[in-house]
């Protein structure tokens, strides 16, 4: 999972809220995850220890397909 915090619908009034934030800061370049790691998180999460992932991923226009 690439998490791109630039890319993010909700960036800035969900960023303290969101796990990202509170473990590495707003990163500039973004953050992979893979799916060890994304476990671990989700671990944390549901004991309440960091909050979730609060990603949402702008949604680019779709490019007319070519003929």
């Amino acid at each position: 999972m690439l998490i791109d915090c630039d890319n993010c619908e909700v960036r800035g009034p969900a960023c303290a809220g969101c796990v990202v934030s509170v473990l590495l800061g707003a990163p500039p370049a973004g953050v992979e995850l893979d799916e060890s790691e994304q476990a671990a998180i989700a671990v944390l999460a549901d004991a309440g220890m960091v909050p979730r992932l609060r990603l949402v991923t702008r949604q680019r226009p779709e490019r007319p397909r070519a003929a």
